[in-house]
């Protein structure tokens, strides 16, 4: 029988396993997770004839290698890299063919912060609660990508439609974020409501997959008090008490006790994957539907 399976030759900062994540457990504490820039992964999935919720490869800042044991065929989309086979140059965003054997390396991200890898037949390690993916948060799911470790592969569509190369958005010089302000804007001076939607943060080097941190003017909040814990959704921008707006990504905690003072809109979060830090963030006032 062929092996399918990675091993995996260098795992890079931080690598994960990522699908569409595991909506609709934050009653039970679970965070959603998922991939962050989930329409490059959808990507990445179809470029290698896989269905889109299949399990791919996240990785962040500086790639991974990985060496296939049997043929397979690979994509990497999200932030533009050097992709390359057993050392020669190969196609970014595009479908690769890696022989059994051979070791595909995904470089350093030259844009951008978070990189996709799809194999055919998509990464099957055992679901949790009905996701592949690794939530960093509650620590469910299978662990980032150590030295060593055999990621097995499921079966490839044997009905895949060839699809050469796709257009893909640059990663942002500029995050726009649409927010819709509440439920706690009336938590902070009138004054700190303007500057949120009005002046202009930086994206801090402290973020990561539970929150994009900023840096930037401080808001100052009306009410002194303590928030009891309520839940929080995606895209919620929680304001700690030094006064930086923080935005909920994927492994975001299901409750918080800081306030809330605006909702981004789950469309503008991919963007938010793909910012590094220094990018400049505004945050921009959207009414409610």
């Amino acid at each position: 029988m062929t092996d399918r399976a990675l091993s995996v030759v260098r795992p890079g900062a931080l690598t994960t396993v990522q699908d569409q994540g595991r909506p609709g457990h934050a009653h039970l504490g679970v965070p959603r997770s998922g991939a962050l820039d989930g329409p490059a992964a959808a990507l990445a999935n179809r470029l290698v004839g896989n269905r889109p919720e299949a399990a791919v490869l996240e990785t962040t800042l500086n790639g991974c290698a990985v060496r296939p044991r049997s043929t397979v065929t690979v994509a990497v989309t999200g932030a533009p890299c050097q992709v390359s086979v057993d050392g020669r140059p190969a196609a970014w965003g595009a479908p690769v063919r890696v022989p059994a054997g051979a070791l595909l390396t995904v470089g350093t991200a030259v844009a951008g912060l978070r990189s996709y890898v799809a194999v055919s037949g998509g990464i099957a390690v055992e679901p949790v609660l009905g996701s592949r993916s690794t939530d960093l948060l509650s620590g469910l799911g299978p662990t980032p990508l150590t030295v060593g470790a055999v990621l097995p592969l499921g079966t490839p569509n044997p009905l895949h439609t060839r699809v050469d190369t796709a257009p893909q958005p640059a990663p942002p010089a500029e995050l726009a974020l649409r927010v819709t302000l509440g439920p706690r804007d009336d938590w902070f001076t009138p004054e700190a409501v303007r500057a949120f939607t009005s002046r202009t943060f930086q994206v801090s080097s402290a973020s990561n997959r539970i929150g994009l941190r900023t840096e930037g003017p401080a808001l100052e909040r009306r009410l002194k008090g303590e928030l009891p814990s309520e839940g929080m959704v995606l895209g919620a921008v929680q304001v700690p008490p030094d006064g930086r707006p923080v935005v909920f990504l994927a492994d975001h905690p299901t409750t918080g006790g800081y306030p809330v003072i605006g909702v981004v809109r789950e469309t503008d979060l991919p963007a938010a994957a793909q910012a590094v830090p220094g990018t400049p963030v505004r945050f921009i006032e959207v009414r409610r539907r």
